[in-house]
C-alpha cells in the first residue's frame, strides 16, 4: 500500500508544475487509471518472469526498484515539463508503476491492494497537486527525491531479505 503512494508523489512532483490546467478532476481520474492499468500488466508480467527465473526474481526486482529509484533522484533537478497534451503526459508519468509492478510481480505480492492504494493514492495527491500548483510554495523537486529514497531503501530490503 505504501508502494502506491510512493508511485504516486512523481505524478505529484509533475503536476505542481501545471498551475493553468482546466480539467483537474478529470486529469486526475485518467492518471489513476493508467496508474491502476499499468500495475496490472506489469504483474502479469512479472508473475510469468518468475516462474522462469525463480531463484533470480528478488535479485532481478530489487535491481529493478533501484534503477526506478536513481532515475528519480537522478530527474529531481529537471523542472521542464514536456508540452504535449495533458492526457499523453499522464500516460507518460504513469510508465514507472509498470516497471516497479514487474518486480512486485516477481515477487508474488498482493497485486489488488497494490494496484488500489497506486490509484487511490494518484488520484487524491495529483487532484491536490493540481489545485495547489498556482501557490509558488511548493518545489516539485522534493517529491521526487522523497520517493526516490524511499524506493532505494525498499529495493535494499528487498535485496537483503
Amino acid at each position: 500500500m505504501i508502494v502506491g503512494i510512493i508511485l504516486a508523489l512523481d505524478v505529484v512532483a509533475l503536476y505542481i508544475l501545471l498551475p493553468s490546467v482546466s480539467q483537474r478532476f478529470l486529469l486526475s481520474i485518467w492518471t489513476a487509471l493508467w496508474h491502476m492499468l499499468f500495475p496490472l500488466l506489469g504483474f502479469k508480467l512479472g508473475s510469468w518472469v518468475s516462474t522462469f527465473m525463480e531463484d533470480w526474481a528478488a535479485y532481478l526486482s530489487a535491481i529493478l526498484l533501484f534503477c526506478i529509484a536513481l532515475q528519480l533522484l537522478l530527474s529531481s533537478r529537471n523542472q521542464h515539463v514536456p508540452q504535449k497534451a495533458l492526457p499523453i503526459l499522464a500516460i507518460m508519468a504513469s510508465i514507472d508503476s509498470f516497471s516497479a509492478s514487474v518486480s512486485f510481480g516477481m515477487l508474488n505480492l498482493q497485486k489488488y491492494l497494490f494496484i488500489l492504494s497506486a490509484g487511490i493514492a494518484t488520484f487524491a495527491l495529483s487532484y491536490i497537486a493540481l489545485i495547489v500548483a498556482k501557490t509558488p510554495i511548493f518545489n516539485s523537486q522534493i517529491f521526487k527525491i522523497i520517493a526516490g529514497v524511499l524506493l532505494l531503501a525498499i529495493s535494499m530490503v528487498i535485496l537483503f531479505n
